[in-house]
């Protein structure tokens, strides 16, 4: 997708510190963090929304969750703990369109999210 800025970020055409990077999947921080470690991990692969997922797409989940934990322990969460988020469509908070995987850590956070 020409305007998704998932797709600039994982092409490199917008600059961003990258957190994890290999063949399939990026992660970087959030600009809008919403705890005190705030990452999002997602496909270089355009893919909208959850609804959009088809089977052959369940490696690529896979390896955004892989690095999703890895992160969190470089970041050293993995004892303390960490929460993993996707949101789909709009109406669940979802505001890019480009499957993000939402990886927070380092306050306490409760049930069920609100």
């Amino acid at each position: 997708m020409n305007d998704c800025i998932f797709c600039k970020i994982a092409a490199g055409d917008i600059p961003a510190k990258l957190l994890y990077e290999d063949d399939n999947v990026v992660a970087f921080n959030d600009i809008q963090a919403q705890a005190p470690f705030h990452a999002l991990v997602i496909p270089k692969q355009h893919i909208a929304t959850i609804n959009d997922l088809q089977p052959e797409n369940a490696d690529v989940l896979g390896q955004m969750y892989l690095a999703a934990k890895q992160i969190a322990q470089a970041a050293g969460y993995t004892e303390q703990g960490y929460r993993m988020v996707m949101n789909c469509e709009a109406g669940a908070g979802q505001s890019v369109f480009h499957i993000h995987l939402h990886v927070l850590a380092g306050r306490e956070f409760s049930w069920p999210p609100g």
